[in-house]
């Protein structure tokens, strides 16, 4: 009696808001683990010191030029992709939704292999914007081929499945066609990888990842109203089409700056919405930081995993998402068999 009265106890005072705390605080451990990682094993306390920029040259050196930025650009592209995902979900209403399914992924992929090899010679900075064009167009195509007075998420999930396969396609008709040197860039791209970022790259995506979720938790309750379904919805005088329009903007918007500096990771915008709702529950205004936060964790672990486990050798981030995300995907492919 006593244990049941002590478990509902925990329950009740373990709200939406307390668990995303605990996450936040946990997301925090995990980054100075990580960030200790490594062909020089730090001690937390030597993380933190560094930090506040009272370490020695050798340490500053090992933070400032190569953990600190990594670990950040990890933590904000998993974030962004998380949050995209959940946005997508929540908008086509469908778990097994991600930015791959409607061409954001595969749009920036293309973009990224034509940039690669049209000017192999212009700066690395610059292939970011070509990235991030290529997602928002593509995704632009997918939205206007769906229009048939409004956009129904059926048709823009089948329309975008179409879409992704055509771009991949055409990535790797041109990979193909590459030279060797642009060929190799674009699978490593492809694959994803943190490995090479700068504070350059800190500073690009910290406002824009800062301003996309701070819209997109502005539209959380619009989410929760589509969540309801279209007729219902309108019911409520929703402006259907017009949020609809904006919540996958801001998908784009997310998951194209994370993928223009991290290249195309994959999984994390399935994955991490669906263990937010585990945690969380189905409300938007919590399940979009929860998403962020498991998203950081996630690219963050895999990253550290990736630069440590086969030293010298840094392979791909993107390799350990997929062996996470795969067998994850084919369980909700299984779970949802017959709905």
């Amino acid at each position: 009696m006593r244990q049941k009265l002590f478990t509902n106890n925990i329950s009740t005072t373990m709200t939406p808001g307390n668990r995303l705390i605990l996450m936040l605080l946990l997301l925090i451990t995990v980054f100075i683990g990580c960030v200790c990682a490594g062909s020089q094993i730090l001690s937390p306390l030597t993380v933190i010191k560094g930090m506040l920029g009272k370490s020695d040259p050798q340490v500053k050196l090992i933070l400032d030029s190569l953990r600190l930025p990594r670990a950040y650009v990890a933590i904000l592209s998993g974030a962004a992709l998380g949050m995209s995902g959940a946005l997508l979900q929540g908008t086509i209403r469908n778990p097994l939704a991600a930015p791959n399914i409607i061409g954001i992924t595969s749009g920036g992929s293309l973009a990224a292999v034509i940039f690669i090899n049209l000017f192999p010679e212009a700066s690395i900075s610059i292939m970011p914007l070509a990235v991030f064009i290529g997602a928002l167009l593509v995704t632009i195509l997918v939205y206007v081929l769906s229009w048939k007075v409004g956009v129904s998420p059926t048709r823009l999930i089948l329309v975008g499945i179409g879409i992704s396969s055509v771009t991949s396609a055409l990535t790797t008709l041109i990979i193909a066609k590459g030279t060797f040197v642009a060929s190799d860039k674009a699978y490593l791209w492809m694959v994803g990888s943190v490995y090479g970022v700068t504070w350059k790259d800190v500073k690009l995506l910290l406002p824009w990842v800062s301003l996309c979720f701070l819209f997109s938790m502005a539209h959380a309750k619009h989410l929760d109203v589509q969540g309801l379904g279209d007729d219902i919805a309108k019911g409520l005088g929703a402006h259907l089409q017009r949020h609809r329009a904006i919540l996958i903007l801001l998908s784009v918007a997310l998951a194209g700056s994370a993928i223009a500096v991290v290249g195309a990771i994959g999984f994390i915008g399935l994955v991490a919405p669906h263990m937010g709702r585990r945690l969380i529950g189905a409300n938007h205004a919590a399940l979009i930081p929860a998403s962020a936060i498991l998203g950081a964790m996630i690219l963050l672990v895999s990253d550290t995993v990736a630069r440590t486990l086969f030293l010298p050798i840094d392979v791909p981030a993107g390799v350990f998402t997929a062996l996470i995300g795969a067998p994850f995907f084919i369980y909700q492919l299984y779970r949802n068999r017959n709905k």
